[in-house]
Formats: structure tokens, sequence, C-alpha cells
């Protein structure tokens, strides 16, 4: 089986880093953080939608410097400031001795993703790494898919999808795939329920038995 593994919420807790990222931006824009409240559901979108969304709070449309100030300190300390999820690299470790080929398929920048695969440990377990692409490209996460597919080669009735958020299973649906919903990410089982997800585990040890 081929599987199509998200990072952010997914494989990664990296919801300090960014969501420190998102408050610096904030306050170097001349916006009070606070007033946004928590900012977890900008975790895991395209990282122009999340801004473009989060500028909005305030009526505020610069996205691009947005964007920019946000990537200034993510690129040199955000980056780091995430940690592997519980039980995730014994999950890589028994899909990979299983003989599942494992792909990275994020929505972050490709270039940020294969340094945090590396950081973590992940890259003797996930090889190929895909992501949005830097200067834009690939954010959307269904077209990501389809780039997946198509470079790869890999059947659709043997690729399964596993994220923590919507535009994860959404992405899968629009690329024929079936997909896994993590409940330990950042969406939930309300959210992971209604758009769609064959599956839904508890825990990454379930995820072997599933693929």
């Amino acid at each position: 089986m081929n599987v199509l593994l998200d990072l952010d919420g997914t494989l990664a807790d990296s919801r300090p880093g960014i969501l420190a990222c998102f408050r610096h931006m904030l306050t170097e824009l001349g916006h009070d953080p606070a007033a946004a409240g928590d900012l977890t559901w900008a975790v895991g979108p395209p990282m122009a939608v999340s801004v473009g969304k989060m500028l909005a709070l305030y009526g505020d449309d610069r996205v691009d410097l947005g964007l920019a100030t946000y990537r200034a300190r993510y690129t040199t300390t955000g980056i780091y400031e995430c940690a592997a999820f519980t039980g995730v690299t014994e999950m890589l470790t028994a899909l990979t001795e299983a003989g599942h080929t494992l792909c990275l398929a994020t929505s972050k920048r490709r270039d940020f993703a294969e340094r945090v695969v590396e950081y973590l440990g992940f890259s003797p377990f996930i090889p190929r790494v895909y992501g949005a692409l830097p200067g834009g490209g690939l954010d959307e996460k269904k077209d990501l898919l389809a780039e997946i597919l198509r470079v790869e080669g890999y059947d659709q009735a043997a690729t399964i999808m596993v994220g923590d958020r919507y535009h994860d299973i959404h992405a899968a649906q629009a690329n024929t795939l079936r997909s896994i919903g993590v409940l330990w990410g950042y969406g939930g089982e309300t959210e992971l329920t209604e758009a769609g997800a064959d599956l839904l585990v508890a825990a990454p040890a379930e995820v072997v038995g599933l693929v």
C-alpha cells in the first residue's frame, strides 16, 4: 500500500512553533494577537489561506507581508518548535517493516517540510517528501495529491491518505483515494466525520492495521 501522510497535526505536533510565528506576525503588523483568540484552526491549511483569514479579522489585507513576516521567524526558529506525536515513530517503523511505501503530502512548503522530516528523524521512513512549492504552486492539497499520483505512478486503489484536517479528506476524495482521519491532531472527530473520512483512528498504532 502507498501511504500518503500529512505532517502538521498528523506526524508532528508543530502547533507551538506555528502559533508563535502567527503571534509574531500579528504583532509586527501592528495587531493584538490576543484579539484573534485560539488560532489552532489556522494550523494545517495552506499558509496563505490561514494568514488571509487571520488578517481579515483585523480588516487587514496585507497577506504577502504577513506571509513574509511569518516565514522570517519560522525559517530560523519556529520550524524547530515541534515534536513527533507519541507513537508516530513506532507507527512509521511498523508500516515500513510491513512493506508499505510512505510518502509525505503536506501543505507546508516542501523545503520546510524536508527540514522538519530530517529534524524529527523521519527521513529513514519517508524518503519521498511533497509539499507546496516556494513562490507558489501545489498550494491546494488536491493538486498536490494529483501530482504525487502522477510522478510516483501510484495506483489509486492501492493508495490511502492519512491526515487530521478536512482538506486532507477532501483532497483524497478529489483524487478517488480512501482516507484515514487521525483524532490526535487539530481537526477533531466532528470535522473529520463531516468531511467524509473513510476511517477514524484515535492512536497511531491503529493506522498500521488499517492500510
